[in-house]
């Protein structure tokens, strides 16, 4: 894993990019910056464990589809997080070649991504750093949404393996429905800033 390559390689595409030692680091430096803003998260086990939605929610608006009853308000909550000002989330892995690959079920933590905010903060730990594209797919597919489908118990085949790997399944309980690639900054997002946590955190 090299960190530096991977930061000149997400500066190139256009990326902001900020490096914290620690989680709490990289907390109070989200804290500060985003004061009094409309904000919306995507799902990420990163930002449940730097207790984001407490801190911000303090002195922002902030929506989680995931503080929602039920389904019915998960969907109500994730619509109105595609329409902030400001949408933090996750990826499931980043090449050192500056490409970012997140995997998605229902798609409001990918769409929150790509259009629609003044800004976009992705948080993500350095555990998450791949040398290539090819092998960070990898991470996603056989890491990262195993351990995603165990943390909500569903009744997929990579669960009852035991987070083995993906099988590609046909289960109605997938969470493997979209594969996105970040090749670059999208154009009309004014700031996309890549938050680096250099911890083993989240999947």
């Amino acid at each position: 894993m090299d960190i530096n390559k991977t930061i000149k390689s997400l500066q190139k595409k256009l990326y902001t990019v900020k490096l914290f030692d620690t989680a709490k680091e990289a907390a109070d430096y989200l804290d500060s910056k985003i004061d009094g803003k409309v904000v919306g998260f995507g799902d990420s086990r990163t930002m449940i464990d730097m207790e984001l939605y407490k801190r911000l929610s303090a002195h922002n608006e902030v929506h989680d589809p995931y503080q929602g009853k039920d389904n019915d308000e998960f969907l109500e909550i994730a619509k109105k997080t595609l329409t902030t000002e400001v949408f933090l989330t996750s990826v499931n892995a980043i090449a050192e070649t500056g490409e970012m690959v997140n995997i998605d079920g229902t798609g409001n933590r990918v769409a929150g991504s790509l259009f629609g905010h003044e800004k976009v903060y992705f948080i993500v730990s350095t555990n998450k750093i791949k040398p290539d594209l090819q092998s960070a797919i990898d991470r996603a597919r056989n890491v990262a949404a195993p351990k995603n489908s165990m943390k909500y118990d569903l009744p997929t085949p990579c669960v009852a393996s035991g987070g083995e790997k993906c099988f590609d399944c046909k289960s109605p309980e997938r969470i493997c429905n979209a594969l996105v690639l970040y090749l670059r900054k999208m154009n009309d997002i004014e700031d996309v800033e890549i938050v680096l946590i250099n911890e083993e955190m989240g999947f």
